[in-house]
């Protein structure tokens, strides 16, 4: 039985590509660079939103120019975060069961640290007992200084904890870190794709979380 259960932010807890799709296309009219479709927003995320910029401005930018977009990026999506993101169906539930069942529970994520705590108090305010985001300290996944931290500072042994995600990161992350993982079916990655980077382990359903906590 895991008494720790970690999860990914987005795309896990939090269907949030309308709202980063918004803030990129934002930028990419302000300056004149052709908009990006929420399919090509969803395969450029899961590795921080620096990431996701550089991918969706055109290769030939210069690094002022993308340093430029990218506080503009920034300091949209702060406004507007919130807009369209959403739980997905089930989550807020199964979070409130797993808190009533006294286990504990952390959010790592590849935002910065201060936006992942004012979007996790946001939508899961209560329900969580530790989050991490990128930050000085600790980098962002697949680094996994972000488990090490939970882990640590709740004093959980790794044997004791699971995390449950839905990319490739989270699954690296998970390894790198000596924790078990389970891939979530509902997010930014499809079962082909998860398969072809070695992923078996894998949930469609959020209530499946509950009774795989419980059996592991």
């Amino acid at each position: 039985m895991k008494n720790l259960v970690v999860f990914d932010l987005d795309g896990t807890l939090l269907y949030t590509l309308e709202d980063l799709k918004d803030s990129v296309n934002y930028c990419m009219s302000h300056y004149g660079y052709p908009k990006r479709t929420l399919d090509e927003i969803c395969s450029f995320v899961g590795n921080g939103v620096k990431q996701l910029v550089k991918l969706s401005l055109p290769e030939d930018i210069t690094e002022t120019q993308f340093e430029t977009c990218y506080e503009l990026f920034k300091n949209h999506y702060a406004e507007h975060c919130c807009d369209k993101t959403k739980p997905y169906d089930g989550i807020t539930e199964v979070l409130k069961r797993l808190k009533t069942e006294g286990k504990k529970i952390a959010i790592v994520s590849n935002k910065f640290h201060d936006a992942a705590v004012e979007v996790c108090e946001h939508y899961f305010k209560g329900l969580y007992d530790m989050v991490v985001g990128e930050s000085e300290t600790v980098r962002r996944k697949p680094h996994p200084d972000g488990i090490f931290k939970i882990l640590e500072t709740l004093d959980i042994e790794k044997k004791h904890a699971i995390m449950f995600g839905d990319s490739e990161v989270d699954f690296k992350t998970s390894a790198n870190a000596g924790i078990d993982f389970v891939a979530v079916l509902w997010g930014f990655r499809d079962e082909k794709f998860l398969r072809a980077n070695g992923i078996t382990s894998m949930i469609h359903n959020t209530n499946d979380i509950i009774s795989i906590v419980n059996n592991n």
